[in-house]
């Protein structure tokens, strides 16, 4: 699970948080992340790495959406982190090095549960830079991602790991669908970019 969300900050121009709520909300997200592929270069793999448990409702948000992009069996991205094989705070590092040697800087997108404030639950973040998983109940783990998404599932500040284990699965599974498509579809219409370019 990713550090409490910070409040609004004006000069926090490379991140986005919106309600998931929002009528247009799939396409807010999928239009901030073509934005950041767009900083993919020539030949960069992609990797999406899911964090997370499904030992614990409010941290399943990342298995989840893994879980959701394997059904795509896509051939433009490489993923780590479902619900059958997870990746959370006891294989982080190995799962790291892993992708460490079998690939050369890839561009890596981060995808994690978080806290936050009462009035940012339900709402999804796509931010530029690494997500620090852990943090948000006092584990120190290694940053991962170039860029990463995070779902506010519950509220933070008091006794986070019960929060987490009583966060309504209702929640987290329509902010997994909405990550899930969200990046699919940007994926998908990056890599139809990428070939239409190379005619």
């Amino acid at each position: 699970m990713s550090p409490i969300f910070p409040r609004n900050n004006p000069s926090e121009l490379s991140c986005l948080k919106v309600p998931h709520t929002e009528p247009d909300v799939h396409s807010i997200v999928a239009h901030r992340l073509l934005l950041h592929l767009s900083q993919v270069t020539p030949g960069q793999q992609v990797v999406v790495v899911c964090i997370g448990t499904d030992r614990s409702t409010g941290d399943c948000l990342g298995p989840l959406v893994g879980t959701s992009l394997a059904k795509h069996n896509s051939s433009f991205f490489h993923l780590y982190g479902t619900l059958d094989q997870p990746v959370h705070a006891v294989n982080l590092g190995e799962t790291i090095n892993e992708i460490e040697q079998k690939f050369t800087n890839p561009f890596i997108i981060g995808i994690d549960a978080c806290l936050g404030q009462s009035s940012s639950v339900g709402s999804i973040q796509v931010v530029k830079g690494p997500l620090k998983p852990g943090a948000g109940v006092n584990k120190q783990l290694p940053p991962v991602g170039d860029i990463h998404l995070t779902g506010i599932v519950n509220v933070g500040g008091f006794m986070e790991y019960f929060v987490l284990q009583n966060t309504r699965l209702s929640l987290v599974m329509t902010l997994s669908e909405i990550i899930a498509a969200s990046l699919h579809s940007a994926m998908k219409q990056w890599n139809y970019n990428l070939r239409k370019s190379a005619l």
